[in-house]
Formats: C-alpha cells, sequence, structure tokens
C-alpha cells in the first residue's frame, strides 16, 4: 500500500511509491568486473521541500548471503515536474557526478531514466553513462541498471530486487490505527 505523507510536498505525490526504506538483493555483472551477488539498502526520504533525498549502500554477498564487503554507494536528490518528468542528480562513491532524466510511465509506477551529464574523477574507473528502470511491483521495488564505458556497450549490470522495511515503530503505530479487533479474528473479515 502507498501511503502519502501529508507533509510531502504536492510535486512529489507521483514519486509517493518510492518513499521509506528498503532492502534486499541482487545480482552484478559486468566485463572486467567481478560476477557476484549482493545485498541492498535504499532509503528515500522527505524533509517537506520538492525533492526526494536517495541513499543507497550495496556489497558483496557471499555464497550463503553473507556480507563480504562493500560494492557501491550513492546518494542524490530525485524531482518530477508537471509533466510527469523526472531529474536525478546522484554521485557515486567511485568518483562519478551524474544527471538523469526520464520519466514516470503513465497509469503506472515505473520509472524510465538515462544519463544526460557525468562527471568523473581521475580516481574513478572508466564510465560513459547508463540507463536505469525502476518499479514498483505488488508492493516491492526492483530496479535493473544498464551501463556503458568506452570499450564496453550499454549492456546491463546491476538488478535488484527491495522489500520495504518496516521498523518496530511502524508496526506498533500500525496496530494502534487498527483499534480494537475481534477476540476470533476471523469476525473481523466478516
Amino acid at each position: 500500500m502507498i501511503e502519502i505523507p501529508s507533509d510531502l510536498h504536492p510535486d512529489l505525490v507521483p514519486l509517493a511509491f518510492l518513499l521509506g526504506n528498503w532492502a534486499g538483493a541482487g545480482v552484478s555483472d559486468f566485463p572486467g568486473a567481478e560476477q557476484c551477488n549482493f545485498g541492498q539498502e535504499v532509503s528515500f526520504s522527505h524533509d517537506g521541500r520538492d525533492f526526494l533525498e536517495y541513499v543507497s549502500h550495496t556489497w558483496v554477498l557471499d555464497s550463503e548471503g553473507k556480507k563480504v564487503k562493500p560494492l557501491e554507494s550513492e546518494s542524490g536528490y530525485w524531482r518530477i515536474d508537471k509533466d510527469r518528468k523526472v531529474e536525478v542528480v546522484m554521485v557515486r562513491d567511485q568518483g562519478v557526478v551524474e544527471i538523469w532524466y526520464g520519466e514516470l510511465a503513465d497509469q503506472k509506477p515505473q520509472i524510465d531514466l538515462a544519463t544526460d551529464a557525468v562527471a568523473r574523477t581521475a580516481a574513478s574507473g572508466p564510465y560513459s553513462g547508463g540507463k536505469r528502470l525502476y518499479g514498483y511491483v505488488k508492493s516491492d521495488l526492483m530496479w535493473v541498471g544498464e551501463k556503458a564505458t568506452p570499450e564496453v556497450e550499454l549492456r546491463p549490470y546491476m538488478s535488484a530486487h527491495l522489500k520495504k522495511v518496516v521498523t518496530p515503530e511502524e508496526v506498533e503505530a500500525m496496530a494502534k490505527s487498527l483499534g480494537d479487533l475481534p477476540d476470533d479474528g476471523i469476525a473481523f473479515f466478516k
């Protein structure tokens, strides 16, 4: 269920499905890099202004699903205009700054993005641009990323399936909002 916070900037209502903390796992595979399964934690938050703040951390997982080492971290800001055009400014720990443009699909919570500008530090690896697709599917957040370098044409390199993380405080608030439930639990559904 998508909740729209009362203090969310009105322009951001179409992006409300992204809000919250998400966690899950995915796969990473790109020529010249280690193929691996990874874990991911993502947060989309707001402070009442006309953007969402985005933070993502990924780490390599071993065959038992345990954290091995950090993989990538990125953060940025997401905006949307009245025509459903989305813009994202993102900074990655590898020394890359990107500007992404795209749009929110009509009648479904899906965002297609492509890089418009890429700036790299001398220490960053080769990278010339990318595409991403984010979708809200059956209450889960899924995404796939494509990447290009001067040596490798644009191709998929990472994807993940994330579930909404509910804190104990959120569970308690939900329980309080239900009020008194019937003792048998079945009468509730009649």
